[in-house]
């Protein structure tokens, strides 16, 4: 279940079934990436803040460059740049990780028992790509995570009411599942998928328990008073982003 806390009185989003897990979902409040003017100063003090709370240096609260990719890296203490990047994995105390959104599907993973996290960007091309169950199999492969162990949060994101897509589009993401079923849909002519629920069937059919997956059920277009969206706000540079410390 998702529910909002604050840091030092600005909106967050967090779930229950990342219990054990410093996490959390940023929100327009609580902001830490923009290209704006207007939006500089607020993001620098949310830096700020975030670090405070974590107890980190700011060079240690880390992103890397997003491009839609599949392509995964492993955190790595001093080192700050991962180009071409969109899916993080997190093995470290000393650092946060955070990736950045507006309307794409962040999806957050965490082993319990090995404590280790992971931030997933699951746009419509990462869904293609599979990056949310490759994240559990690149931590199965090089740190032992048992799929069965896992815990999933998938955040704030377009969902099935809003996002219609292309025929090329649907046939991209409807191959990455076996079950396909209740995924998409037709209406008034224009085809509509549901990127959150194909995350969760990825993760599902790469062994994660249903039960440990939560589904956040704000619609970035929807919701666009607490979310930004790239769609609802002429290609904004705002986003909000999933961070997590261990």
């Amino acid at each position: 279940m998702f529910y909002f806390e604050k840091i030092n009185g600005k909106k967050i989003l967090k779930s229950t079934v990342l219990d054990g897990l410093n996490h959390f979902f940023t929100t327009r409040e609580s902001v830490i990436k923009t290209k704006e003017p207007d939006f500089e100063k607020i993001v620098e003090e949310n830096k700020k803040d975030i670090c405070e709370f974590f107890g980190i240096a700011k060079e240690n609260l880390i992103h890397p460059s997003q491009t839609h990719t599949s392509h995964i890296e492993v955190a790595k203490v001093g080192k700050n740049s991962y180009p071409d990047t969109d899916g993080l994995i997190l093995t470290n105390k000393e650092q946060s990780i955070y990736l950045n959104f507006a309307d794409c599907t962040p999806v957050i993973i965490f082993d319990p028992v090995k404590n280790i996290g992971a931030v997933s960007h699951a746009g419509w091309r990462g869904t293609a790509g599979n990056i949310a169950s490759k994240t559990v199999e690149k931590m199965q492969k090089e740190f032992g995570s048992n799929p069965c162990d896992l815990k999933c949060a998938i955040g704030p994101a377009i969902s099935f009411c809003c996002y219609n897509v292309g025929e090329e589009v649907l046939e991209k993401v409807k191959i990455t599942v076996k079950n396909f079923d209740g995924l998409s849909e037709i209406r008034e002519g224009n085809i509509y998928i549901d990127l959150k629920g194909i995350n969760k069937q990825q993760l599902i059919e790469v062994g994660v328990k249903p039960e440990n997956i939560d589904v956040c059920p704000y619609c970035t277009v929807c919701n666009n008073d607490l979310f930004f969206s790239y769609r609802n706000e002429n290609a904004t540079t705002n986003r909000h982003s999933a961070v997590i410390k261990l």
